[in-house]
């Protein structure tokens, strides 16, 4: 089988990090050029506000240019974190195992304390979103245990690419 590039848009959910600073931003960007993706658009900082994360995700979402949208950040418990909030008007359909195994993967790293995660993932528009904790732990842990392989149109016995021309049914 052959690998199918996507094209991933990736936001950066923070009120402190900035172009420079933002290495879980950097990491993603990485592993998603490494990995035969295309950035969709440049990678996008913005602040922990639901109104102007909702605004960016949805224009990404009817952008036929964007097949995948990945967010770290503002997934915790306190203060302002609502990306969550923020995404899950957007979607269509959650895919909830994919909180559920981040939460699992993550048990093994910083145990309990995963319990505060809220990552979430779904689908809107038939574009996927990930939503994922802002650190370059929880990043690396999202993207080698579970969107590397989910990603790539390799992985058998399933993956999400696999289901991208039928996702226009929904």
């Amino acid at each position: 089988m052959t690998f199918t590039p996507l094209k991933i848009a990736l936001l950066t959910v923070s009120d402190t990090r900035n172009d420079e600073t933002d290495d879980s931003g950097k990491y993603l960007v990485e592993q998603i050029t490494q990995s035969g993706h295309t950035m969709a658009d440049k990678k996008v900082i913005l602040p922990d506000n639901i109104y102007q994360i909702r605004a960016m995700v949805s224009r990404w979402i009817v952008d036929d240019n964007v097949q995948c949208v990945i967010i770290s950040g503002g997934t915790g418990l306190t203060g302002r974190d609502g990306t969550p909030e923020a995404i899950m008007p957007l979607l269509d359909k959650e895919i909830e195992g994919f909180g559920e195994l981040f939460r699992m993967l993550s048990f093994n790293e910083i145990r309990t304390s995963t319990i505060q995660s809220r990552a979430l993932g779904g689908i809107a528009n038939a574009t996927f979103l990930f939503s994922v904790p802002g650190s370059p732990g929880a990043c690396r842990t999202a993207w080698e245990g579970i969107l590397k392989d989910q990603l790539d149109s390799r992985n058998k016995p399933c993956n999400f690419v696999q289901l991208i021309p039928r996702l226009r049914e929904i």
